[in-house]
């Protein structure tokens, strides 16, 4: 796009992007400025908007946080494959856009001011804010932009190549405007995906090596700088009195704390200790018996432990006993479906989690992308092209996950299994399952990444025994499990994959067949399908909300009924523990209602705490 010294916007209005006076014109009527973009339909905030509705825009500042990390890490570099980083460390920096958490595939400048893009959306401009400045005063700039973007799609982890793989380039028009042309076809997600670039200093990286690990402090541009660090046992961020974007209204009412620490256990059960004895504020529960019977002590009856249900709307992660296909055990899908009849989902909900937990059947669960019954009429305009390549029941069958009775004896599923198994080449002999050709044994190792996944790993091994099937179980230390997990060196793990409810190019990312072949991608499971690949360009190619719903339903139907993973369980509430020293807002976000980062120190709360000697303050 042509940049001028001095030109106007349809209805006279003039965009000033630089000093001296650069301005920039809309080319045409169908080239769209904004301060937001909406990958379907309108965007909820405007221009002139206050705050967010769901935050306190007058929350006071001041205070501190502690909350918990697991396992350790060995560096400050988030980017790439080598280390374990700290989490901390992604406080300090900023996005071209940011998303909301009561609006879906929706994102407002963050480092940008204006977002332009044309009707067909096969390119995007943006122009950074002339106030937008890293840590050490320096402007961020366009330059910052492009090497951001090139050194993380050439150097970073592969899944930075991958999301963007059908961003061609990005080129610096002038010192605060950067545009970004995509390839051919259809993605009508792209300018939103590409807003999403973590912005790194350009000067900073310049003298550095950015394919190594490091203990260096980087320098960011965020409401946060690393202030303090030990490797492997605590990291703390300190809030930047002096933030460039400290009254931007996206940012009215959050970055309360002053300090941030993140101190780091060896697994859930440890973290869970400290967090009970006062040394770590809050908390988010994920294990049922916990929330169940756990918060049974002193602090919680007194009151200076809070806890709080919340209700949302968003989809939650598909969780699961993920398969390697690259190990030949696996290949089959009747071997993978004959674990999904060996489950006994009703009685380790009755007797392990209190009834507390629901059991998963989409990888879209609880949103309208999941697919329920039978195919709708527009979802059968998506299949049947793929009809002989995709199993049969997708057409014919409701996928419904075995219910049992609960009494701890699945004979019916086990029967199942056994028949499954049989029609793969497999049989019991002395007791064991054995593979008729080769007289192999059915064995193999389930990889665990923490010790409280044992809860369900245990009754899992003991219900594969019961038909002759040996799981050894290992459980590793985090950044082991991340090494190998990264290698693909695994058999079978309890695998999650978390989805927007904006699904798009991440699905290339989750199952296709370039990912499954590029070691540190998501595609862990090893997933290489035409079909599969045909179905996600169609979700990534969704001309609207309606189609991009239908698309994904098929997809979801198709991975379903290929049984990648035995589906675990989740619930449909998030729970949260905190020690009470926070004022919260009143209103919760309708898709995200939990975390702290709107949340701000209550002094008169913190006094209580302190004066009765409840916690550690």
């Amino acid at each position: 796009m042509a940049i001028k010294r001095r030109s106007v916007l349809a209805g006279g209005a003039v965009l000033w992007i630089g000093a001296p006076a650069i301005v920039r014109a809309q080319t045409s009527a169908n080239t769209i400025v904004s301060h937001g973009f909406a990958t379907h339909g309108d965007l909820k905030y405007s221009a002139d908007a206050k705050n967010l509705e769901y935050v306190n825009p007058g929350a006071p500042k001041g205070g501190s946080v502690r909350l918990a990390g697991r396992g350790s890490f060995d560096s400050l570099n988030p980017f790439i494959l080598k280390g374990t980083p700290a989490g901390a460390v992604g406080l300090i920096y900023e996005s071209l856009m940011v998303g909301t958490n009561d609006e879906a595939a929706t994102s407002y400048g963050l480092l940008a001011e204006t977002i332009e893009y044309p009707k067909d959306r096969s390119w995007v401009v943006f122009t950074l804010r002339r106030e937008a400045r890293w840590h050490d005063g320096k402007p961020v700039t366009a330059d910052d932009v492009v090497f951001s973007f090139d050194i993380l799609k050439s150097k970073g982890a592969p899944q930075y190549a991958a999301y963007w793989q059908d961003v061609a380039k990005a080129e610096r028009l002038d010192e605060r405007v950067v545009k970004f042309v995509f390839r051919g076809g259809e993605n009508n997600e792209l300018p939103l995906i590409i807003g999403q670039l973590t912005v790194l200093p350009k000067h900073w990286w310049a003298t550095r090596d950015f394919e190594k690990t490091s203990l260096e402090i980087p320098l960011g541009s965020g409401a946060y700088r690393i202030d303090s660090f030990e490797a492997g046992r605590y990291i703390a961020a300190k809030r930047v009195e002096d933030h460039w974007g400290r009254d931007l209204w996206l940012n009215r009412g959050r970055n309360n704390f002053d300090t941030m620490r993140y101190d780091y256990y060896r697994d859930e059960t440890v973290a869970f200790e400290a967090f009970k004895a006062g040394e770590i504020d809050y908390r988010e529960e994920y294990t049922s018996r916990n929330w169940a019977v756990g918060y049974d002590i002193p602090p919680v009856k007194s009151g200076a432990i809070q806890r709080a249900t919340l209700k949302h709307q968003s989809t939650l992660p598909m969780q699961g006993l993920g398969f390697n296909l690259r190990r030949e055990l696996f290949k089959d899908r009747r071997v993978r479906e004959a674990f999904v009849h060996l489950v006994d989902f009703e009685w380790f909900n009755k007797t392990l989690s209190y009834g507390l937990l629901t059991r998963i059947n989409s990888y879209f669960f609880n949103s309208e992308l999941a697919a329920t019954g039978l195919p709708s009429k527009e979802e059968l305009e998506v299949l049947e092209p793929l009809r002989s390549q995709i199993p049969e029941e997708v057409f014919a069958k409701e996928f419904k996950l075995p219910v049992t009775d609960a009494s701890g004896n699945n004979r019916e599923g086990a029967r199942r299994a056994i028949a499954l198994l049989k029609d793969a080449g497999w049989e019991i002999r002395d007791g064991k399952m054995t593979n008729k050709t080769t007289g192999q044994p059915f064995s193999f190792e389930l990889l665990l990444g923490e010790p409280r996944l044992e809860r369900f790993a245990l009754p899992f091994k003991q219900w594969a025994e019961k038909v002759g099937i040996e799981v050894r179980l290992r459980t590793v230390d985090p950044a082991q499990y991340r090494k190998r997990m990264d290698d693909f060196d695994f058999e079978m793990t309890i695998e999650l994959f978390s989805q927007s409810l904006s699904p798009g190019n991440e699905q290339r990312e989750f199952w296709g067949s370039e990912a499954a072949r590029t070691k540190g991608s998501r595609n862990t499971i090893g997933i290489s399908d035409p079909a599969i690949d045909k179905l996600i360009e169609l979700v990534v190619a969704a001309p609207d909300r309606n189609s991009l719903i239908m698309r994904t339903r098929a997809l979801d139907r198709v991975l379903l009924w290929h049984y990648y993973l035995v589906p675990q369980y989740y619930s449909t509430e998030f729970w949260i523990a905190y020690w009470n020293k926070f004022g919260r807002p009143e209103k919760l976000a309708k898709y995200q209602p939990r975390g702290i980062s709107f949340w701000w120190i209550d002094t008169e709360k913190e006094k209580v705490l302190r004066n009765t000697g409840s916690g550690k303050q």
